[in-house]
Formats: structure tokens, sequence, C-alpha cells
């Protein structure tokens, strides 16, 4: 028997400034776990997410309270088709909001990234199905900061909210 591998790469469609989780679970039931701790992780937040179910009918299954991140998390995970993979993309919060939430979902194996950076997913492909191997988020780096760097990273963080 051959065992065949081929690599991928599938770029995440979304807006730019859009911010997702990709992450890895176990069971059909994770569509509604991630609803319930998206929906209950604070107010305004928009979100659309979609499971790739790896056995029995092996569709991708979603839930989420916005018509169109619906739309885009179905068309991703059909598009990456990796036994038990998931993808969250959200508007009005980011991957910090809810982050621990999702990660305390009992189906929740793994997260691979959480970014509004655009996003390649490396893919294998044998004849069995199809894995996630890992993910390019963002682009490469491109220095070391400096003072004036350090400066400002600190006012943004203070500007947002997320430090005093």
């Amino acid at each position: 028997m051959e065992a065949g591998l081929e690599l991928k790469v599938v770029k995440i469609d979304k807006p730019e400034d859009m911010n997702m989780i990709l992450g890895q679970a176990h069971f059909i039931k994770t569509v509604e776990d991630i609803y319930e701790a998206m929906a209950t992780s604070g107010p305004g937040i928009k979100f659309g997410v979609a499971f790739c179910e790896s056995s029995g009918p092996r569709l991708v299954r979603y839930a989420g309270n916005d018509d169109r991140l619906i739309e885009l998390a179905r068309n991703n995970a059909l598009k990456l088709a990796a036994g038990h993979s998931f993808i969250i993309l959200m508007e009005n919060a980011y991957p910090i909001n809810v982050l621990n939430a999702i990660k305390q979902v009992p189906e929740v194996c793994g997260i691979y990234c959480a970014t509004a950076n655009p996003v390649e997913v490396i893919i294998a492909e044998t004849k069995q199905g199809r894995g996630i191997l890992g993910v390019i988020d963002g682009l490469a780096s491109a220095g070391i900061e400096g003072d004036e760097d350090i400066a400002a990273r600190k006012k943004l963080l203070r500007t947002i909210g997320y430090k005093l």
C-alpha cells in the first residue's frame, strides 16, 4: 500500500482587519459549545464558527449570530477540510476577549492561531484525509524594536484599555 503525502497551503479568506481563531477539537458538540462560549464572552460580539467533522457524514457543522460571518466560517472550513479543525471569525471583539473561554470548551484540543493577520494554513493530505501541520500567521519579522517602538507599544496597550 502506497502512503502518499501532499502538502498544500490554504489561505484564509477574510477581511484584512477581521479577527479569527483556528483550532482543533474532537466532537460534533464542538459547534454548540463554542457558540455558547462566544455568545457569553461579551455583549455585541458578532461571530461565525465552523467545524470540520471527520467521521460519519463528514460535514462542515456551523453556528453563529451573524449570517455574513457564518458564511465566511463555513467557506473557510470547507477549503481547509481538515479533520476536527474549527474556525471562528469575529467582529466587535479581540481574540484576547474570548480565547480563555474557547480553551475551556471541553472538546477543544488546541489553538493554532488567534489573529487579525493574514493567515495561511499548511495542510497535509493523504489518502485517508487532511490535517493541519501549522500556520503562517502574518509576515516575517523585519527587525528588533527600539526605544520609540517600545514607547509606541506601551501607549497602544493603554490607549485600547489593556494596560493601566
